[in-house]
Parts: C-alpha cells; sequence; structure tokens
C-alpha cells in the first residue's frame, strides 16, 4: 500500500472518530451541533502543546485533550442545552466561533493565526485504527443500551419522553459529552498527524463537513457514517485530476445523493449479522417467483 493510500486512510479515521461522536449527538439524540470544529480545536491544540512544550507523552497528551473537550461541553451545554430547535445549532456555531478568535489571539502560549509548526507526527495507521475501533465500540454500545433507547425517544418526541419519565436534559448532557470527547480525541491524533496547526483548520467548514458526512451516510444508521466518512474523505483525492473543478464536482455528487437518496445512503439500516442474514432471505424470496414463472 502506497503512502499516499495510506495518509488517506488515517485521515479517514480520524474524521470518523469525530463523525461518530456526531452521529450519537444529532442523528440519534436529534441535537444539530455546528460547534464539532470547536472541540476538535481544543483537542488539537492542548495536545500539541503538551507535546511540543512540555514534552509529555503521546497518551497524556490525548487524554488531556479529550478531557479538556469533555469539559468545555459541559460549560457550553450547560445553557445551550435548553435551547430549543434551531436556537441549539446557533450555539454551538457561535460556541466554535470563539474558540477560534480565542487560539488567534493568545499568541504566546497557541502561536495565534500562525498555529504551531513542527508537531511530532506520532499517529500511524495501526493507531488510528485502533482510537477508530475503541470509538465505534462505545458510541454502538451506548445506543444499543437502555441510555441510547432514551436518547432516541427524545430524538422523536421529547415532550412525549419527559411524560415517561425521561431526563431529557441530562441524555443530551451526556451525547454532547461523549462526542465533545470524541471530537478532542479526533482533533489530537490530526495535529499529531498533519504536523503542523492553525486556526482556520477548525473553522465553519470543518464543522458542516462533518454535519454533511453524518446526513450523506444516515443520520440514524452508524454503519452509513463510516461509509459516507471513507467515501467523502477519499472523493476529493479521487478528482483530483479535474484539478479546480474538483470541489465542484464534489459538492454536485453531494447534492444529489442528498435529493436522491435524503434520507441518506444507507438511511436506518445497520451492518449486523441479524440484518445481513434478513437482507439475504428477502433476497431469496425475490428470486424464487422468478425462478417459478420462467419454469411456468
Amino acid at each position: 500500500m502506497s503512502e499516499y493510500t495510506i495518509g488517506i486512510l488515517i485521515l479517514a479515521c480520524v474524521n470518523l472518530i469525530s463523525v461518530l461522536g456526531l452521529s450519537l449527538l444529532t442523528g440519534f439524540t436529534g441535537q444539530f451541533n455546528f460547534g464539532q470544529a470547536g472541540f476538535m480545536a481544543i483537542g488539537a491544540y492542548t495536545a500539541a502543546i503538551l507535546t511540543t512544550r512540555l514534552g509529555a507523552p503521546m497518551a497524556v497528551a490525548i487524554a488531556a485533550a479529550m478531557a479538556m473537550s469533555g469539559l468545555a461541553s459541559v460549560l457550553i451545554g450547560y445553557p445551550t442545552l435548553r435551547l430549543k430547535g434551531d436556537y441549539f445549532a446557533i450555539g454551538t456555531l457561535g460556541f466554535a466561533e470563539a474558540i477560534r478568535l480565542v487560539i488567534e489571539n493568545f499568541d504566546k502560549l497557541t502561536g495565534g493565526s500562525r498555529g504551531i509548526p513542527r508537531i511530532q507526527t506520532y499517529t500511524t495507521l495501526p493507531v488510528a485504527l485502533a482510537a477508530v475501533a475503541v470509538a465505534l465500540v462505545v458510541v454502538a454500545s451506548y445506543i444499543g443500551s437502555t441510555h441510547g433507547r432514551n436518547c432516541i425517544a427524545i430524538r422523536e418526541d421529547e415532550m412525549a419522553a419527559e411524560a415517561i419519565g425521561v431526563d431529557a436534559f441530562r441524555y443530551k448532557q451526556v451525547s454532547f459529552a461523549i462526542n465533545a470527547v470524541l471530537a478532542g480525541l479526533s482533533g489530537a491524533l490530526l495535529a499529531h498527524y498533519v504536523g503542523f496547526i492553525q486556526p482556520s483548520m477548525f473553522g465553519l467548514v470543518k464543522s458542516t463537513e462533518m454535519i454533511v458526512i453524518v446526513i450523506f451516510g444516515g443520520m440514524q444508521s452508524l454503519t452509513g457514517a463510516v461509509i459516507a466518512t471513507f467515501l467523502l474523505t477519499a472523493l476529493p483525492e479521487v478528482l483530483r485530476a479535474a484539478m479546480a473543478w474538483r470541489l465542484v464536482l464534489y459538492g454536485v455528487l453531494v447534492v444529489f445523493i442528498m435529493i436522491v437518496r435524503p434520507e441518506g445512503v444507507m438511511g436506518t439500516w445497520e451492518l449486523s449479522p441479524r440484518n445481513v442474514k434478513a437482507a439475504f432471505a428477502r433476497l431469496r424470496s425475490k428470486a424464487r417467483p422468478e425462478r417459478a414463472g420462467k419454469a411456468g
């Protein structure tokens, strides 16, 4: 496997960790978050400062990045998660922009708009794959538990969920925290793969990219999130031969899929032994009448 292909796979894995957290919050809990880049920035800068300026081990830097992002989610989530509808999305958007501006103005600590260069590249493909596996197990286990079903109930009808005893605010806080922790991990791995970070890497475009991936794959499908992340991370590179038109073609393809299949590529379908068995059973049942018609 070429270095170029390995690089794309690492970037896809880094993006997937953040997308899985966003899928839990947006797809399964129903809270649109446009501040994902803010949590990634906190994770990236925390880890980079610890490894480059304080000489901390990578494991310590990652743990601190996740903790700082989780703490930020508690601070911003307490007032904003009480907002309804689009107001929460607007609040998270403001949070991400505030984080970017704070980073730009703390020159001595963060390097300001110049960023932090010469970051040790610890993120390899095995490290990225291991992090993805842990994130996928955590999110899938949470969704499959009673807590996950309560989150889905909140997404479907928050008032009805509260009427049967579900503490909607607490569950939204937990989902928001898990999302932030995974985004912090993603940011830390990104910083130590690229080897350089600056505030412009964590703007609105990055948050929008994460949201697009979740919607593209299917807001209620982790399988869709995985497929969409690898597809949309690799697609701009596949279209690189089109030069300046590649991002236009990328946007057209994304819009086309969303128009043709608004529920996403996978919809609500998950890759599991039971679902695969049921799919094969449906294919066999469809094939039998065709064979019977030909025999007649």
